[in-house]
Formats: C-alpha cells, structure tokens, sequence
C-alpha cells in the first residue's frame, strides 16, 4: 500500500488541481493530508481525487463549519490531531505540528506531520518521521508531495 502525504494546502487552488492529477497518475491508494487546508473550496478540488482522503485539521482550519461540512458531503475522514491508527500492520501517527509529537516517542512505525513547510525524513530506532514540506508555494518546481510505502517505510518526494 502506497500513501499519498500532502501538507499545508493553504488554498492555493491551482496546486491543488495539480496534486490531485500527480496523485491519481501515480496510484497511490489513499491521500493523507497533515494539516492547513484553511477553505472548504480546497475539499471541493480534492475531491477530484480516485482514492480516499483523510488527515488532520491544522493551525489555520479556522472555517470549520464550513470544512466540516464539505468533508461530510465529500466522505472524507479527517480528525483532531493526534490522530493514531494501525493500517496493514504499521502503527501511524498524524499531527499538524511536529510539537505535537512530544510525549509520542514511543508511539508508532510512521509519523506524519506538516506545518514547517520543510521537508523533513528521519529515523529514529525502526520509526520514520516524514513532512514531504512545501506545497502551496507559487514558484513551480518547488512545491512537494510525498509517498510512503507502508510496507517498507520507502519514501519518494515528487516536485512540482
């Protein structure tokens, strides 16, 4: 199983037409988001994509009736950060800022987060802490969507 990562969307409307093509071409099973939609006419782009969408409301989801509402009629799953759950036998771990992991060192195989807008990839012990960075940036080529693949942990950053 293959996981899309996006972070930090900020409503920038054309990259989110653009993650939603590199996601669908590239196969991933399911789209996690980490956080900062901020508007519910991002969901509305989202929903563009050909496999679940679920994640983590961010600092700057202040609209959250209004994103409420568009993940219900959409049939997204998102949560309160931290959000922890098991998928093919990993134990992952979802927040918006990577502060919230303190106190969840023991918890997990993968942890996402976003909200830096800076890539990060570490190993700590058989844990992967990843935030594929960037993607509501305005210069193209500088913006990053990342892949985990559940059952190696692999991971790949696709720039556009």
């Amino acid at each position: 199983m293959r996981l899309g990562i996006v972070s930090d969307t900020h409503n920038n409307l054309k990259n989110c037409r653009e993650i939603v093509a590199v996601f669908n071409d590239t196969g991933v099973d399911q789209v996690i988001h980490t956080g900062d939609i901020t508007q519910a006419k991002t969901l509305d782009v989202l929903s563009g994509l050909t496999m679940p969408l679920s994640g983590v409301f961010g600092n700057n989801d202040q609209e959250r009736e209004s994103l409420e509402a568009a993940i219900l009629h959409h049939g997204f799953n998102f949560h309160e950060p931290p959000w922890r759950f098991s998928l093919q036998g990993r134990q992952v771990l979802v927040v918006h800022d990577p502060l919230d992991f303190e106190g969840e060192s023991e918890f997990g195989d993968l942890r996402l987060h976003g909200h830096t807008h800076r890539y990060h990839c570490e190993w700590k012990a058989t844990c992967l802490t990843f935030n594929p960075g960037e993607c509501a940036g305005m210069m193209k080529g500088f913006n990053n969507l990342g892949i985990v693949d559940l059952p190696t942990l692999e991971t790949e950053i696709i720039k556009f």
